[in-house]
């Protein structure tokens, strides 16, 4: 069952760059059409947060001018996200996706790596907000979101994964993450079960 008290909603990466043709994603020839699938199953979510007054937290994978914060990632590893300027700071490529734009309350954690707790301030504001169970959908679900995951576990949050509000490129790698979360890192449910428990 997904927990309803002391709960957040964790919102990853839906962006421009992940989950729109013309984003970076899109740019670099990669299919992002189930990520872009995944919009309308996250806005369902989002909308029951807010009835039930669960908190919504949504992270940006961002990079500064330069890249001088992005690691191993665009400088290295796939050098052609700097090359056409991916998710920087400030551009439509880093936004949220217009059909999930945050509301009043709504919050934001920006983050340069996979993770939504390596150097952010998602932990301080979960302990300020008394946040015990987590809540999270999103992309990819293969990399943010199961490195958001295990961060989390290792933390002690109860964290339960939402299949059907998540997407990955790939769709066998997301079925391995969701296998990978399911086997030791937290919980693995469907938008119903969410609909179901915040009703």
């Amino acid at each position: 069952m997904v927990p309803n008290k002391d709960v957040a909603l964790l919102v990853i990466d839906m962006q421009n760059g992940f989950c729109k043709p013309k984003g970076s994603m899109g740019s670099l020839g990669f299919d992002i059409s189930r990520c872009e699938s995944a919009i309308s199953q996250v806005r369902t979510l989002i909308d029951a947060a807010h009835k039930a007054n669960v908190p919504v937290i949504y992270t940006r994978y961002v990079y500064q001018p330069g890249y001088k914060d992005g690691g191993i990632l665009p400088n290295e590893l796939v050098p052609g996200l700097k090359e056409i300027g991916a998710l920087q700071e400030g551009s439509w490529d880093a936004a949220i996706v217009d059909e999930l734009t945050p509301v009043e309350g709504d919050l934001i954690i920006d983050k340069s790596r996979y993770s939504a707790f390596y150097g952010t301030r998602l932990e301080p504001l979960l302990t300020g907000l008394g946040t015990r169970n987590l809540v999270m959908c999103g992309v990819t679900t293969n990399m943010c979101v199961e490195t958001s995951a295990r961060d989390a576990s290792q933390r002690d949050y109860h964290t339960h994964v939402i299949e059907d509000a998540c997407a990955e490129v790939d769709h066998q790698r997301h079925l391995n993450a969701i296998q990978t979360i399911s086997f030791g890192f937290g919980w693995i449910n469907t938008v119903d079960d969410v609909l179901a428990s915040w009703k």
